[in-house]
């Protein structure tokens, strides 16, 4: 394992820089840092599904393997030429997800967040994924980002948007559909 944190405050970013992996020292509000603090986000987001009572096994795996890859995911962001995620971590999200979503009905309809406290939290940790990727793309626009992470992130969030509707259907029966705007004045 590497550093081990005995003191947590260093008082290094106080002027507004932080360190990368490799030593190199950036504005805290850089593409990079915005970039993995999104991922990090996303991570703290999954841990707030799984801190959920009852999730069904299957997707407590899932998202405990995800956890793990979001951590390397932001490793990978924080040190520049780093590569971690690969095409065998898309290929088992994509296993897992077409597992998850042959068990559900087709969705016809438009559905909103919501349907339990563990799909809900599903759901927003969906939609920190989709701006960890937009923050990913942002980064590729300037910097080297390997295809792979973005790939990830864009894979993940059909994942959870998949999780949360199996997660709706376990916790509440079903999912809330949107009406839209008929009958409004």
């Amino acid at each position: 394992m590497g550093h081990r944190l005995s003191k947590i405050y260093t008082r290094t970013g106080d002027a507004g820089s932080t360190g990368l992996g490799d030593g190199s020292r950036v504005p805290k509000d850089s593409l990079r840092v915005e970039a993995y603090g999104t991922v990090d986000e996303t991570n703290s987001a999954v841990g707030l599904v799984l801190a959920a009572a009852g999730l069904p096994e299957h997707v407590r795996r899932c998202l405990t393997a995800i956890q793990h890859d979001l951590f390397d995911l932001g490793a990978e962001l924080c040190i520049p030429g780093h590569r971690v995620i690969g095409t065998a971590h898309i290929e088992r999200l994509e296993m897992e997800l077409d597992a998850l979503n042959a068990a559900l009905p087709p969705l016809k309809e438009f559905i909103l967040p919501g349907g339990g406290p563990a799909a809900a939290a599903c759901h927003m940790a969906r939609t920190i994924c989709r701006r960890a990727e937009r923050r990913g793309w942002s980064l590729a626009r300037e910097e080297a980002v390997a295809a792979e992470a973005l790939i990830y992130l864009n894979r993940l969030s059909d994942f959870l948007f998949v999780a949360a509707r199996v997660l709706a259907r376990h916790e509440s029966g079903g999912e809330v559909i949107w009406h839209g705007t008929q009958g409004a004045a």
